[in-house]
């Protein structure tokens, strides 16, 4: 069975509804000073960049979203707008570093302006958004994202699970209230069915 090109230019109702898919940054070091270490694009050690794996992640995640044929998979959608945590002063860049691939594959800019601390300014601004809408974050900081969405339904874990990097957290508009789910990447070796 093959899947339709979503080229074509048609959208079923489900494209059209209001929906937001949360992902954590890909791999980081786990010690600063330790391998794996955090790289630039370029191959320099920086421990504010994903490690190796992490940029593996970040290319698989173009495929994931926005697969060169057909529609991702069930559960998912190719992102309208794509947002990562602002990064200054020399803190994270891993959040816009996992979403780069995927952003330039669809010709979108990553909105940036918002970082840790923000969630309640993110979650007004991506909660009227039309479409699907893609936010790259921090773990420790995405319960506040989906705190600040409103009525979910089911609730969400109260915490990202520290040691999960291939999870997407999706979170449906059915016009009274949000509907939770939780999609596997099933991405990398060690990616985990649930």
């Amino acid at each position: 069975m093959t899947t339709p090109d979503i080229q074509d230019g048609s959208a079923s109702p489900a494209d059209t509804t209001r929906m937001i898919m949360v992902i954590r940054h890909a791999e980081k070091p786990l010690h600063p000073a330790a391998s794996p270490y955090g790289v630039t694009p370029h191959g320099e050690e920086d421990p504010h960049s994903l490690t190796v794996t992490g940029w593996t992640r970040a290319g698989a995640l173009a495929q994931l979203f926005a697969p060169a044929h057909g529609r991702p998979p069930v559960g998912l959608r190719r992102p309208d707008s794509i947002y990562a945590s602002a990064h200054a002063g020399g803190h994270s860049k891993r959040s816009i570093q996992t979403v780069a691939p995927l952003a330039a594959r669809l010709g979108l800019e990553i909105v940036k302006r918002y970082a840790a601390g923000d969630e309640a300014h993110l979650a007004k601004e991506v909660g009227t958004r039309a479409g699907a809408t893609l936010i790259a974050w921090h773990h420790e900081a995405i319960h506040g994202i989906c705190h600040h969405l409103g009525t979910v339904d089911p609730t969400p874990p109260d915490h990202w699970p520290a040691d999960r990097f291939d999870v997407v957290w999706t979170f449906t508009f059915d016009g009274h209230r949000w509907r939770f789910t939780q999609v596997p990447q099933l991405l990398l070796p060690g990616d985990l069915p649930h």
